[in-house]
């Protein structure tokens, strides 16, 4: 296993994977899913589409398929490709979080820092769990839609601090 602090920095290819995982947590942090269960419940299940935009110069972006459970403090999510191969999974409890791509994994001391790490973002986990609920929450720089939540939509920007971020999550109904 390779720990955070090892990594070297992603290459072009790598940060494309490292986007994927951005949705993913972008998802968690902003994520828009159906939920099957009821959201403060640890065995909270969210299923759908994501799509994050980094506004760098040049943007990133990158879209995928997704599978979330668990709360903000323990649970995994599964970023799928189009046809339904697991592009990462993320793991994560109050003790350190996972990711997993392929035969590579990385591990941190928590899912904020991996986020931050991967994504160059800070993603603000807590409310994710909150907007996926439909129920708006603070998070410091973003500013959150959840008018469309009824349709299974959810849209986040982040403003502060650069570089900005726009999350949208479409969820399985």
């Amino acid at each position: 296993m390779k720990r955070c602090e090892d990594a070297q920095a992603p290459t072009h290819h790598a940060r494309q994977r490292v986007w994927v995982l951005a949705m993913a947590c972008a998802l968690l942090t902003a994520g828009c899913a159906t939920p099957r269960m009821s959201p403060v419940d640890a065995n909270a299940y969210w299923t759908g589409r994501m799509a994050i935009q980094v506004l760098k110069d040049p943007p990133e972006s990158l879209s995928a398929g997704f599978e979330l459970q668990g709360s903000a403090q323990t649970g995994e999510m599964v970023l799928l490709s189009p046809i339904g191969t697991t592009l990462a999974r993320l793991e994560w409890t109050p003790q350190g979080a996972r990711l997993a791509q392929g035969q590579q994994e990385v591990n941190s001391p928590s899912l904020q820092k991996l986020g931050a790490r991967l994504t160059g973002t800070e993603l603000p986990i807590a409310a994710l769990f909150e907007w996926l609920a439909g129920r708006p929450a603070e998070a410091p720089g973003w500013q959150v839609d959840l008018s469309g939540h009824a349709q299974g939509r959810i849209s986040a920007e982040r403003r502060e601090p650069s570089p900005g971020a726009v999350l949208r999550i479409a969820l399985d109904r």
